[in-house]
C-alpha cells in the first residue's frame, strides 16, 4: 500500500455547526500543530477559509511538512436550480486545492462530495438499507444523476478527480444507494467506514466489491449500540454526533482490522483521512480531541501503518 495518512478538524470538533460559533473551537494554528504534532501528514480542510485560503494555507502545511487531504461539500444534487447556485462554494473549495497543489506534500487533495440530503431522511438517520422507500424515487434518480455528472465534469475540469461520500441522514446512506450511484455515473467513491456502517453496510465487503471504484479512505469506528439506540428514540442525525456514535479506533464495533487488511490487499494508495466526528459541548472535551487523535495515530503506527 501506498497510505498517507491525514486526519480531520472534524475530529476536534471543528466543522460547519462549530466553527464561528462555538468558541472552544481551536484556531486553525492549534488544529494544525495538533494534527502535525500526532504524526499525521496531512489534514482535511474543514469549512472553507478555516484553515486559510491560497499563500497563508500554503505556508501553514509547507511549514509543518503536512500535505492537504481534500475537502467535504454537501450539494442538492437533485434541485439543478440550487446546484447552480452552490458553484461558487465548489469552486472556492477548488481554488484552495490549486493553490496548494505541488506546493505542499501528498497527493493531490479531493474534492469530497456528498448529498445534501432532506427532512425526511435527517429525521430517520441509518434507516435507508431497511426502508427504501426513504430512497429516491426514479425520477429522482435521474435528477440525481445529470446533478452529479454536472459537478464531477466541473472538479474534472480543474484538474481534480472528486470522490463521492456516502452519508448518514441523507439521500445516499445505504449501500444499495451507493451501489446506485457507480450504476448511474462514473464517479469513485470514498468509503468512510463509521458511516457505511451504520448505514448498514459491510465497508470490508465493500472494499471487495468496489476495489476499482474506491478511491479515498475516510476511516473512522462507530458503537452500533449507540446508533440503535438513536434508531429506536426515533431521534434526529445530530444525536450521531451528539451521543458520539463514532468513537476512537479499535473501541467500536467496526472491523477496522478487517479494513486495514483489505485495503493491503487491494494494494490502495492514495489519502487514508482518520476521522473521529464529535460535536463537544465543553472546552475539556475539545480538549480530549487532541488525546484522541494521538490514540488514533498511535492505533495505525501499531500496525505498521
Amino acid at each position: 500500500m501506498k497510505l498517507t495518512i491525514a486526519n480531520a478538524p472534524v475530529s476536534y470538533g471543528a466543522f460547519e455547526q462549530t466553527v464561528g460559533i462555538d468558541p472552544n473551537v481551536p484556531d486553525a494554528n492549534a488544529i494544525l500543530d495538533s494534527v502535525a504534532g500526532a504524526g499525521y501528514a496531512g489534514i482535511d480542510l474543514g469549512p472553507v477559509g478555516y484553515l486559510g485560503t491560497g499563500t497563508q494555507l500554503v505556508e501553514r502545511l509547507a511549514s509543518r511538512n503536512m500535505g492537504l487531504a481534500g475537502g467535504y461539500l454537501e450539494l442538492p444534487f437533485t434541485d439543478h436550480g440550487a446546484l447552480e447556485k452552490m458553484y461558487p462554494e465548489l469552486d472556492a473549495m477548488l481554488d484552495i486545492f490549486e493553490a496548494v497543489r505541488g506546493n505542499v506534500p501528498g497527493p493531490d487533495p479531493r474534492p469530497t462530495l456528498a448529498d445534501a440530503g432532506n427532512e425526511r431522511r435527517r429525521a430517520r438517520p441509518g434507516q435507508g438499507h431497511t426502508d427504501r422507500s426513504l430512497s429516491f424515487n426514479e425520477d429522482e434518480w435521474l435528477l440525481f444523476q445529470t446533478g452529479l455528472r454536472a459537478v464531477l465534469a466541473r472538479c474534472r475540469d480543474r484538474g481534480f478527480e472528486p470522490t463521492f461520500h456516502q452519508e448518514t441522514s441523507t439521500n445516499i446512506e445505504a449501500p444499495h444507494e451507493v451501489a446506485r450511484i457507480l450504476e448511474l455515473t462514473d464517479a469513485s467513491v470514498c468509503l468512510d467506514t463509521g458511516h457505511f456502517f451504520v448505514g448498514g453496510g459491510d465497508p470490508v465487503q465493500a472494499l471487495k466489491d468496489w476495489a476499482p471504484r474506491i478511491n479515498h479512505i475516510h476511516l473512522k469506528d462507530a458503537h452500533r449500540s449507540l446508533m440503535d439506540g438513536i434508531i429506536a428514540d426515533q431521534a434526529p442525525g445530530t444525536e450521531i454526533w451528539a451521543r458520539e456514535v463514532f468513537c476512537a479506533l479499535g473501541d467500536g464495533d467496526v472491523d477496522i482490522e478487517g479494513v486495514l487488511a483489505q485495503l493491503a490487499v487491494n494494494n490502495f494508495e492514495g489519502w487514508l483521512v482518520v476521522e473521529q466526528d464529535s460535536f463537544p459541548k465543553t472546552a475539556e472535551r475539545f480538549e480530549r480531541a487532541k488525546t484522541d487523535q494521538v490514540a488514533n495515530r498511535q492505533y495505525l503506527a501499531a500496525r505498521g501503518i
